[in-house]
């Protein structure tokens, strides 16, 4: 039987996944079908065994940027489509490429990572199509002629000159001079008709990568870190998730997540990441803020709800907080949110409900009452904008008063999307104006009582 026979075609539509899923007989029946050549071939079809996030998207591209989690497999992905350039249907056939470069952030990663290493090129190539590594220049010839040139992104000088039709670029977030090596290999990717590229890279929020994805001639794929996790050792996914689950740094580094931040934002990506704390702290005061959503329908906005403890004793200026849980819900009832908010209440052990009335008027105490008739509750009213409200909010954040425990991804990506020109999101800032009202009951209103002069009677 060849590679194309019946059973072999199926597998191929459905990879390792049918296979692995497949009845031991099923597997065996597989393999007996297949010849000596065919089982020897096997281990290097990579259309076979890849997930899709792995595979050239079609069309008509330029740039392909795989975007993944530690471990998700780009580097795989980044060797085999190399392979898939250079090599024909026979060792010694020209493929559509023969002038390769390979650029990592320094010589040293694209020698190691890209070429030696255990999902490089050459653990990838079949024993007859292996490239030879020419160490003193830096390169790999394939038996067809075909040159794959390795360069630095520490020298973006190093790519003036050469010109290549294809290009395979590592870790593109990290280059210390991302844009300057980036525009010196775009001006040598001249040659043949269609020359291509792709970018393997955990994402991160710079420039160089924000403006490739907004290319009209970008396509992207991406994936988890949990999606190669079948090649993966258990004890590295159990250690990744308990430290980093629910963390900004997770949903870069493990979900592969590109987390913007909007031009002029109160708050930052990276100093939300760096206020994260363990839980443990005992507090002088603990809140639980709603801002209520106009409607309790399914095309309403979210009920904000937001747990937030203080330690407030002595100077205002030692006062510091800790937001606990964002437990908002979406296209709920009145009563689904009361419900959900005086829960937090017990559960937290807080000293105060307190719930934004703009627009819910009477009836959000009214909803309330009507689940716990003693619950301590107070109504706010907002007086200024949203932002002159976050203003002193973020502020305590710049100081280091706030922090996060781990877990508010969604609250902290809403953050991220308030500027100084309003919010930049879709829909209502829901979680952070709950946060914001959290923060002035505990922190800024109680303050500003604390420093207000006392007039003496004469």
């Amino acid at each position: 039987m060849n590679m194309r026979s019946t059973s072999t075609r199926r597998a191929m539509r459905s990879g390792a996944e049918w296979l692995a899923c497949a009845t031991p007989e099923i597997q065996q029946a597989f393999l007996n079908d297949l010849g000596e050549n065919e089982i020897l071939a096997l281990p290097y079809l990579f259309e076979f065994w890849a997930f899709d996030h792995q595979m050239p998207p079609k069309g008509d591209w330029r740039s392909w940027v795989i975007m993944g989690g530690r471990g998700a497999g780009k580097t795989r992905a980044g060797a085999e489509w190399v392979r898939s350039e250079v090599e024909g249907s026979r060792p010694k056939d020209m493929g559509r490429s023969r002038r390769v470069a390979l650029v990592g952030e320094t010589i040293e990663q694209a020698r190691e990572v890209m070429v030696f290493g255990e999902s490089g090129i050459l653990a990838c190539s079949p024993p007859d199509r292996r490239p030879e590594w020419q160490a003193t220049r830096k390169r790999l010839v394939w038996p067809n002629g075909a040159v794959a040139q390795l360069f630095s992104a520490h020298d973006p000088e190093s790519l003036r000159g050469p010109q290549f039709d294809a290009a395979w670029v590592d870790e593109l977030a990290k280059w210390k001079k991302g844009q300057e090596a980036w525009d010196m290999l775009q001006f040598g990717l001249r040659l043949g008709d269609n020359p291509r590229q792709c970018v393997t890279t955990t994402p991160k929020n710079v420039p160089v990568l924000k403006d490739l994805l907004a290319n009209s001639t970008t396509v992207t794929t991406s994936a988890p870190t949990e999606a190669n996790r079948a090649y993966l050792a258990a004890s590295f996914l159990d250690e990744v998730r308990a430290r980093y689950a629910g963390t900004r740094l997770g949903r870069q580094e493990l979900d592969g997540v590109l987390l913007e931040d909007a031009e002029g934002a109160l708050w930052n990506s990276k100093m939300l990441q760096d206020l994260q704390v363990e839980a443990g702290e005992e507090f002088s005061r603990v809140v639980v803020a709603i801002d209520p959503p106009v409607t309790g329908h399914k095309g309403s906005d979210e009920c904000g709800i937001v747990v937030v403890g203080a330690n407030c004793e002595g100077n205002p200026s030692d006062w510091h907080a800790v937001v606990l849980r964002d437990a908002t819900v979406s296209a709920a009832s009145p009563a689904a949110w009361a419900r959900v908010a005086i829960a937090m209440m017990e559960e937290y052990g807080a000293d105060r409900l307190v719930a934004e009335v703009n627009q819910g008027g009477d009836m959000v105490e009214s909803v309330i009452r009507q689940i716990d008739p003693l619950v301590p509750y107070r109504s706010v009213h907002a007086s200024k904008g949203k932002i002159a409200r976050a203003e002193p909010v973020a502020a305590l954040y710049e100081q280091g008063r706030v922090r996060h425990l781990r877990g508010l991804r969604v609250l902290e990506d809403q953050m991220c999307l308030m500027t100084t020109r309003g919010f930049m999101g879709k829909d209502s800032p829901d979680r952070v104006d709950a946060l914001v009202w959290a923060l002035h009951e505990l922190m800024i209103e109680p303050a500003a009582k604390w420093r207000r002069p006392r007039v003496r009677n004469l």
